[in-house]
């Protein structure tokens, strides 16, 4: 801050205050405010800078200016009526004093040591009230952030903050261009150097910066006495300054900051802190083996393709915010990026707003809808003909909820004990099940995926998720809501890359079939059993948000399919109160205003069974799951009759559910593979055997399957789980013509979406391990076979029946 006006007159109060020896003795020390080394008052310590001034240097900076006495003085005479410096000041007094007689003070050891302490004292004093100004700056500037943020309600709120950081961003990227000097540039100064001086000026030169630089470093590390001695006329044309640095370190000796007693105790310092690092390095050696030891031990040592992974997203957006960004009550929250595993596509400016109470936290405001997946389809703006044209999906299962078959490495090293995600989570403790999952969401499906799903031909993408995607209740281990961030992300990659997307609610609270990819295996307690209905609208509730965020405008083009909830196993619920139920969440989720196709699962009653129900919506969809290997009367089957059921058995259903007089209508198939077997890891649950084998023991005799379902004797898996790359040629050609009868089959309805892309080893289950195989197309529309009238006898052709 500049001197106040009163400032200038106190030299001449001064001299009018000083009328005697004995006066001058009585006159209190009064404070005084910080200077630099030569005595000139510094400018008062401004408040902290905006996040956006950051280039201003610092206050504390601005302290060690390297102005002088004289600079000072002669700049106070150019403005007539400006201050002088306190050195000057000083001198006056002393002079005057003297033509009154008055010689001064003589100031001893223990007064400049007093000085020194009080100065110290101050100084202290300063930077504490520098520090509160600041603290105090910091909640207001966090007051005014918070109401700021509550504003942001609207998606143009966070376009108009988008623009304004891209300006930001322009101007200092302009900024930089300024600054910057090309190649060229500098190679033309130096060549005009070298033409203005010789050789041994330009060694002159060096040299002379080099002292120059020398003496500004030692001149910053000199502390003169100032402050009060300065005011009140003590020092004397350096005479203080010689004899304060003879007590501290001898006559002749460099200028130094500490008396010999402070060095001392620096040193002491310096020793214990050495000490004290050299025992967290220890610590740190020590602990991360002990650690690895207990886990080892435990066998609880949790490693999944996600989590193997140890090397962190760089995280890079997150350099242009700052963590005082983030208020305090949402620090540690799904709503803070810092605390987020992986930042990468995601929008990191903070935002508490919500759409049907659900964050928009991590979403970029503006989107681009301009994109067709291939030539077969049209364009995300146009809009795609459900039962004219056929959907060729894939699903990404065992992503946002896990599958044991997909992701085995998640549940082997439990030996049993841990059977799904819920037991998963309860076994692992919420801190490391978020790590472990948030690894697995950030990797296992990524912006490549969606890439090869569309090279691959695709044009809708299933998304399965939990319920506690959107929330958990009392008692749930599950990680809540951490998913939802990579589901808003895979929708945008998916739209990206042109891909309609088909929403599937596979979790639902209290499970609506007792199935691992529900979230918990064993008891359904979905319109079942003591919370049945309490948990039924729970799920109501659920869809009652996400109808609501997806009816976004944003969301129109691309989220075209809205699953109402999977596989609820009606063979073992009320028939009636499902279908009471689907009635109700298809009245909240239209009252929401979701205005595209509505998708219901058959529930294992049979396609012919839902002739003449759920008829008042138009836009409604019938989903069917089919595989030929939880069928004891199908997977005992021969390979060339398993072909000719794909080939016929499944058309034929289509056909019938298809027409409203024999079946519901709209009819898709939602999930199927080209396994032949149930000999996949974990297909049937951790822990149980298989209907192949017939080792499948599920500890319920009206369960469990004991004898071998395969078509001849001596049923065996091994080939089955057998590398792709040792598949005979029969094989493969069965395999091809198997996934492409099914193709055929399910587009005599409104299409299929194939289960799933990807697998850890289940090379009959992934689509990209099946291309990567030779079994399945490289373009889902490429077909190097069709459903003759005579099928290939396989069985001739050597495939083991029994492998």
């Amino acid at each position: 801050m500049p001197h106040s006006s009163d400032d200038e007159h106190r030299p001449r109060d001064r001299r009018r205050r000083r009328t005697s020896h004995h006066e001058q003795e009585r006159r209190h020390r009064r404070g005084h405010r910080a200077t630099d080394s030569q005595g000139t008052l510094l400018p008062r310590p401004s408040q902290r800078p905006n996040d956006s001034d950051r280039d201003t240097p610092s206050p504390r900076k601005k302290r060690h200016s390297t102005s002088t006495p004289n600079e000072s003085s002669q700049g106070s005479r150019s403005r007539g009526s400006a201050p002088l410096s306190l050195d000057a000041l000083a001198k006056l007094d002393k002079q005057n004093a003297r033509k009154t007689g008055w010689g001064g003070y003589d100031y001893d050891e223990d007064y400049l040591k007093e000085v020194r302490r009080k100065e110290k004292g101050l100084e202290r004093e300063r930077v504490r009230a520098e520090k509160q100004e600041r603290r105090r700056a910091t909640k207001e500037k966090s007051k005014e952030e918070a109401a700021r943020r509550r504003a942001y309600e609207s998606e143009s709120v966070m376009e108009e903050a988008k623009l304004k950081r891209e300006k930001k961003r322009q101007e200092r990227t302009e900024r930089e261009k300024r600054r910057a000097v090309t190649d060229d540039e500098r190679e033309e100064r130096r060549r005009r150097y070298e033409t203005k001086y010789t050789p041994s000026e330009r060694a002159e030169r060096r040299e002379r910066r080099k002292e120059e630089k020398r003496h500004r470093t030692e001149e910053k590390r000199r502390r003169v006495v100032s402050g009060p001695l300065a005011e009140e006329g003590g020092v004397d044309d350096g005479y203080e300054y010689q004899y304060m640095m003879e007590k501290r370190g001898g006559a002749g000796s460099e200028p130094s900051e500490y008396t010999e007693e402070e060095l001392a105790r620096k040193k002491k310092w310096k020793r214990i802190l050495i000490g004290i690092l050299a025992f967290l390095i220890v610590l740190a050696i020590i602990i991360p083996v002990a650690v690895l030891m207990s886990k080892k031990n435990n066998g609880a040592n949790v490693q999944s393709v996600a989590a193997s992974n140890s090397e962190k997203p760089a995280n890079s957006n997150l350099q242009d915010i700052s963590e005082d960004d983030i208020p305090p009550s949402a620090k540690g929250t799904i709503l803070d990026p810092f605390s987020w595993y992986d930042t990468l596509d995601f929008n990191v400016t903070y935002t508490d707003a919500t759409v049907g109470g659900l964050p928009i936290m991590g979403l970029n405001s503006t989107w681009d809808d301009d994109v067709q997946a291939n030539e077969h389809v049209p364009n995300l703006r146009d809009k795609f003909e459900y039962g004219k044209m056929p959907i060729r999906g894939i699903n990404v299962g065992g992503w946002l909820n896990l599958e044991p078959f997909i992701t085995p490495s998640f549940f082997e090293s439990f030996k049993g004990s841990v059977i799904d995600e819920y037991t998963l989570c309860t076994k692992l403790g919420a801190s490391k099940c978020k790590e472990s999952l948030e690894k697995h969401y950030s990797s296992f499906v990524t912006k490549q995926t969606f890439v090869d799903i569309r090279n691959a031909g695709f044009d809708h993408v299933r998304i399965p998720f939990g319920y506690w995607i959107v929330t958990t209740y009392e008692g749930d281990p599950y990680v809540a809501q951490v998913s939802w961030r990579y589901l808003l992300r895979g929708i945008e990659y998916a739209r990206q890359n042109g891909l309609r997307v088909n929403l599937d609610l596979h979790g639902a609270p209290g499970s609506q079939n007792g199935w691992n990819h529900s979230g918990r295996q064993g008891t359904i307690g979905w319109l079942n059993g003591t919370d049945g209905d309490l948990n039924a609208q729970r799920t109501i509730d659920i869809h009652g948000q996400l109808s609501q965020f997806f009816a976004q405008p944003r969301y129109r083009n691309i989220v075209t399919m809205y699953g109402i909830v999977n596989e609820p196993r009606m063979v073992d619920l009320d028939t009636d109160s499902v279908v009471q139920w689907t009635e109700k969440a298809i009245s909240t989720i239209r009252k929401n205003n979701i205005t595209g196709v509505l998708v219901f699962g058959d529930g294992f009653m049979g396609l012919d069974n839902w002739q003449g129900r759920l008829q008042e919506d138009d836009n409604l969809l019938l989903d069917v799951h089919q595989y030929v290997i939880f069928n004891v009367d199908q997977i005992s089957l021969k390979h060339t009759d398993k072909l000719n059921f794909a080939c016929r058995g499944w058309t034929a259903q289509s056909k019938r559910s298809m027409d409203k007089t024999t079946g519901f209508g709209p009819t898709m198939c939602g999930e199927w593979s080209q396994a032949d077997t149930d000999c996949t890891q974990y297909i049937n649950n951790v822990g149980i055997g298989t209907r192949w084998e017939g080792t499948m023991d599920t500890g319920n005799a009206s369960t469990s399957i004991l004898t071998p379902q395969c078509p001849v004797d001596n049923c065996s898996c091994d080939g089955a789980n057998a590398d792709p790359a040792n598949y005979s040629n029969a094989y493969k050609k069965w395999l091809y013509q198997f996934a492409v009868a099914q193709m055929i089959s399910f587009e005599y309805g409104w299409g299929w979406f194939y289960w799933t892309w990807e697998t850890e080893k289940a090379t009959q289950w992934s689509w990209k391990l099946g291309m990567q195989a030779g079994i399945l197309p490289k373009k889902v529309w490429e077909r190097e076979f069709d459903c003759p009238t005579k099928l290939d006898d396989f069985e001739e052709m050597g495939l083991p029946e029994n492998y």
